[in-house]
């Protein structure tokens, strides 16, 4: 009877366990059938989305190369019609700029090497990557190691980044490739120079521009030895009453150049707050040597560079766009701005933080809105014509 008994509890449970076994074959069953009808009305849904994105794809790409064609196009007219110099009436009736200025040396300059080349045009970009901030600088020593790079981010910052290669620059992790170097006093703005193994910037000194006090129009200039971490000189910039240069870059107050015939600085007072200053310093001493008062506006600025004693004065509007250089001044006298090509800019990103000519290789590098660029220059002499 127990025997039984047990088969029958046995027998009872084996029907149950069938049961649920057909329950979840049957939902299976049930699963597979809806997966079937949603793929089936999927499917004509992905097709079209796949057309879709296809005609999406090459409208994409007809756009794009009619903004190439438009792109040429500007570019042919640009060169046919070139904008005309920033020459003001009085400066041609009175015999140059500068006259009107105080105290400040504005005879001709007297070049120290056989340098008579000027721009003729930018001939190609290239877009090395992204790095840091919107604003800030990268750089070659044009006295230095040829490969070295030097990059400094941001406006107020006391850490330079030294990568011994552009290759290593130019990786994705790049930053684990760079040597780190400490300043002892935070720069301001995007006008420092690597020249000659030693870094050259600009520094607030307690109370200066913006600060209030005794120092408020001054900067400091500082020379930073790169190799030993040193600061080797220091001197207050021989100018009162600073403003940014730039109307579009208004945290550099004084802009360190380096061409061909050594140091310069272009910068802004408020005794003229319409146009821009050069002066050429003496790289050992930081002394101020000569100065200028050229005719090149602030407004629109955005950057400037010097190649062979030429200041090149580029220009962009609020709302980014296409950049070019439409001022120059030539401390010398030999390039009159009649003379002087106006070249522009490729379409980029955005506006130049910071431009450095580099006269072993004859390119700038550019810092535009965080990317990094190179761009090669076409030159020619002085004298020939445009």
């Amino acid at each position: 009877m127990t025997q039984w008994r047990c088969s029958q509890r046995t027998w009872a449970g084996g029907h149950e366990a069938g049961e649920r076994l057909a329950q979840c074959q049957d939902q299976s069953s049930r699963h597979a059938a809806e997966l079937r009808d949603f793929k089936n009305k999927m499917l004509p849904l992905l097709e079209v989305a796949e057309k879709e994105r296809e005609a999406l794809r090459t409208e994409a790409d007809t756009i794009s190369g009619r903004v190439d064609r438009l792109e040429r196009e500007v570019d042919y007219l640009e060169t046919q019609n070139p904008a005309l110099p920033c020459v003001e009436v009085d400066e041609k009736v009175t015999g140059g700029p500068g006259i009107k200025g105080k105290g400040r040396r504005n005879e001709k300059y007297d070049m120290l090497t056989d340098c008579g080349y000027t721009i003729s045009q930018v001939r190609s970009m290239k877009i090395l990557k992204r790095f840091g901030g919107p604003a800030g600088l990268w750089t070659k020593d044009p006295m230095g190691p040829t490969e070295r790079i030097y990059v400094l981010d941001g406006t107020q910052n006391d850490t330079a980044f030294v990568f011994p290669r552009l290759r290593d620059f130019t990786l994705a992790m790049a930053a684990r490739k760079a040597s780190r170097v400490r300043v002892p006093f935070p720069w301001v703005g995007t006008g420092q120079l690597v020249y000659g193994g030693f870094l050259y910037y600009a520094r607030r000194p307690p109370g200066g521009p913006g600060g209030g006090g005794e120092l408020e129009n001054t900067l400091q200039l500082i020379k930073f030895h790169l190799a030993n971490r040193t600061v080797v000189d220091s001197s207050v910039f021989p100018a009162e009453g600073l403003i940014p240069p730039y109307g579009l870059t208004a945290d550099t107050y004084i802009d360190l150049a380096a061409d061909e015939e050594g140091l310069w600085a272009v910068y802004a007072t408020r005794e003229d707050d319409r146009h821009l200053c050069l002066a050429k310093l003496d790289p050992q001493t930081l002394d101020t040597e000569q100065q200028w008062d050229t005719p090149c506006p602030r407004e629109n600025a955005e950057a400037a560079f010097v190649i062979c004693g030429t200041l090149y004065v580029v220009y962009n509007t609020r709302p980014a766009s296409r950049a070019r250089i439409q001022c120059s001044f030539d401390a010398s006298g030999t390039l009159t701005p009649e003379r002087a090509a106006l070249p522009y800019f490729p379409r980029r990103y955005g506006a130049h933080a910071s431009l450095r000519y580099n006269p072993r290789e004859r390119q700038l590098y550019a810092w535009d809105d965080g990317y990094q660029i190179v761009y090669k220059l076409e030159m020619r002499k002085k004298e020939e014509e445009v």
